[in-house]
């Protein structure tokens, strides 16, 4: 079964299939945003009805720079409830979408099932509509994730397409609604890890989605940043001092966050209390919202709940000078939000990092007299990069938001965040190093599931070894596999290709010197036998010779095999 075509023209067949499926992939995740942003709209209105409330928003999603109402006490009784349903429709094995996301990938493509999926969406929608600390752009990662499921309802994707294709979904879902395609594609590829290491072979369908995506969303309700931050200047060298303590009290802050965050024990956040921590978090939001003011300036003070919200609208308040050194309070007290909210999913996304690093940044520029677009892109950067551990993504951002000149101050201050923070993060999925990704755990050595261990190609003066197998307490066969005999062949795990879905084992051809050895499924690995029916969720351990896996591989990888 061996390709009459070339090796080089296979690769480039390959290729092209992944940039038309990103392309296909971005347009379609840009018509579902486009349907999300219409049901947010209206999902706000009601939660304005219920609370009597609503937060000011960002002019690149069509908010208004005010806040209208104050909370009403009936409506605030709302939040805990909503708090309550939030946390029991998100597993606590699952996380928020980012965090879906990242673990997911790190293990090999094994995401949520389309119900769990589903009830992460429906509890972003309600904690977003309801002032609850979670950011509008949870719901679009979830619908990005969503789009590639339902692109590969239509196409048959591989196992390795899946992975790239869920991860560029995301980045088209998080390029339209952050109004930033390149900073939302390097912040998937960047986000994996904790430590400043990128998946270059992700980052292009991620970029060609998020660019398709932005292009479709932007024909709907236009082009302009997400945050409106007109003439932005670059800090005078007479306030570098002042700008770099804005970045170290900053990074503290977010730093803090981080310890505090695991202040509450696991077995409750991931316990039957979950929900109950979920409505306790609801009632503080409320209790805060009640009794909060937030003084507007020269405006004079106004009573109202800033709590609510991801915080988006109070930064652009504070980026255009009408906050001052006021907003410092604001900051802190979302800030505490956080730390006791991202234990149990709340605040876990992109967007309430960005709000509380923005306000506090704008409430530090008022104290130490630095420009207030400046020292809340300054301070959103800085907090983006020690929450997410995503330096570059946060410093495009900023470029993204405030223009080119600012692009020098927000790299120092991601390089000095990033530099100070260290390896913690809200993602609790990120992999320490490539090196410890299951995805890329077969380097040096191909990746096998759990309990099987892969024996390297021995020498002649090596004695055989036997090929290690599950026991019984680890859920598998029993039986014994066979022994690896033949010195010059290797072991193998591939997904299941969509050309064998369905079909029985016995009825494969395979080319001479390759061999199904064990077929994983739910996790546990089993012994391969005739009458066995693949499924679109098996992956197969083979024995091979390289030569002749490549053989395989490359008829395997054609479009449409």
């Amino acid at each position: 079964m061996r390709s009459p075509l070339p090796r080089a023209v296979l690769t480039r067949l390959e290729t092209g299939r992944v940039v038309v499926l990103s392309v296909l992939l971005g347009g379609l995740v840009g018509g579902l945003c486009i349907v999300l942003r219409l049901a947010l709209d209206e999902l706000l209105r009601l939660g304005a009805q219920l609370t009597g409330y609503s937060p000011p928003g960002t002019p690149g999603e069509g908010g208004l720079l005010m806040a209208f109402g104050t909370a009403l006490p009936w409506g605030l009784l709302a939040l805990p409830l909503l708090g309550a349903a939030y946390t029991w429709l998100i597993p606590a094995k699952s996380g928020d979408p980012l965090t879906q996301l990242v673990r997911g990938y790190h293990a090999r493509g094994q995401w949520p099932g389309l119900r769990v999926q589903l009830r992460t969406l429906a509890a972003t929608l309600l904690g977003y509509g309801g002032g609850l600390l979670v950011g509008r752009d949870s719901a679009f990662t979830m619908v990005g994730q969503l789009g590639t499921r339902l692109l590969g309802r239509v196409t048959r994707l591989d196992s390795v397409e899946a992975r790239t294709l869920t991860l560029a979904g995301a980045a088209a879902a998080l390029g339209a609604v952050l109004h930033a395609p390149l900073a939302a594609a390097v912040l998937i590829a960047e986000v994996l890890y904790r430590r400043f290491e990128f998946e270059f072979e992700v980052l292009m369908p991620c970029v060609l989605a998020s660019v398709a995506a932005y292009a479709v969303y932007g024909l709907a309700f236009g082009f302009q940043p997400l945050f409106s931050i007109a003439d932005v200047q670059a800090p005078a060298a007479t306030q570098l001092l002042e700008v770099m303590g804005i970045i170290l009290a900053v990074t503290l802050l977010g730093w803090l966050s981080l310890l505090a965050c695991r202040a509450i024990p696991e077995q409750w956040s991931d316990g039957r209390l979950r929900p109950v921590l979920g409505a306790v978090f609801g009632l503080l939001t409320a209790a805060v919202a009640w009794a909060g003011t937030f003084p507007l300036g020269n405006f004079g003070t106004v009573g109202t709940p800033a709590i609510l919200g991801d915080g988006t609208g109070w930064m652009q308040l504070g980026a255009s000078g009408f906050l001052g050194s006021e907003a410092l309070g604001g900051g802190l007290w979302r800030w505490l939000l956080l730390a006791l909210g991202a234990r149990i999913a709340f605040g876990g996304g992109v967007l309430p990092s960005v709000g509380i690093g923005g306000v506090l940044g704008a409430g530090l520029g008022g104290v130490l007299g630095v420009d207030p677009a400046v020292a809340a892109l300054v301070g959103m950067v800085a907090f983006v990069t020690v929450t997410l551990n995503v330096p570059v993504a946060a410093a495009l951002l900023a470029v993204a938001w405030g223009g080119d000149a600012v692009l020098p101050v927000a790299l120092l201050t991601a390089g000095v965040a990033h530099a100070l923070s260290g390896e913690s993060g809200l993602v609790p999925g990120q992999a320490r190093s490539r090196a410890a990704s299951a995805v890329h755990a077969g380097a040096t050595a191909p990746p096998l599931p759990e309990g099987v261990r892969f024996i390297p190609r021995r020498t002649p003066d090596t004695p055989a070894t036997p090929f290690d197998a599950p026991r019984p307490d680890d859920g598998a066969d029993a039986e014994t596999v066979p022994a690896l005999a033949p010195a010059e062949r290797e072991l193998y795990r591939r997904g299941v290709p969509p050309s064998w879905r369905g079909a029985r084992l016995s009825v494969l051809s395979l080319p001479p010197g390759v061999e199904v050895v064990g077929i994983v499924r739910d996790g546990t690995v089993r012994l391969p036998r005739p009458e066995l029916l693949l499924t679109t969720d098996d992956e197969l351990v083979f024995l091979a010779r390289p030569d002749a896996y490549a053989a395989l591989e490359g008829v395997l990888r054609l479009p449409g095999a």
